[in-house]
């Protein structure tokens, strides 16, 4: 499940990006029930973008902000409990590791999900069904 942190540099301190990206992987596990899952957590992948303050905008200004984006199945962030509790944990998350400077407000969680079907792992795509029965056993 690809997680993609965007932050504008500055924000979080030089250095600890990795440390927070982890941190909002296992939060993801977590809220799913799956932590220590063997099949789920090296399929837990993605990336860090820290922009220049003048490339991040809210509002139509030049705003540091910090996206935390989520590409999963559709079966992933189903219950309003996995979602408000993921959401208030990442945005926690982030604003904690800021020293408290970077506003919640100028925090965005979301998710987007997949077409079924096209969840290619090790060459094979996956159907919502194939992928939730990989996890089960794991």
């Amino acid at each position: 499940m690809p997680l993609t942190l965007t932050v504008t540099e500055g924000v979080l301190p030089k250095g600890t990006e990795k440390a927070i990206f982890k941190r909002l992987a296992e939060a993801f596990l977590k809220w799913h029930g799956l932590t220590g899952n063997k099949a789920m957590t090296p399929n837990v992948i993605g990336s860090i973008n820290v922009l220049p303050k003048e490339h991040t905008y809210s509002g139509l200004r030049e705003t540091p902000v910090v996206f935390i984006e989520w590409k999963t199945p559709s079966f992933a962030f189903a219950s309003r409990e996995i979602q408000l509790g993921y959401i208030e944990e990442a945005t926690n998350i982030v604003h904690e590791a800021s020293g408290g400077t970077q506003p919640k407000e100028h925090i965005w969680v979301n998710v987007v999900h997949a077409v079924d079907g096209t969840w290619g792992i090790n060459g094979k795509g996956f159907t919502n069904d194939e992928l939730a029965s990989v996890i089960s056993k794991g």
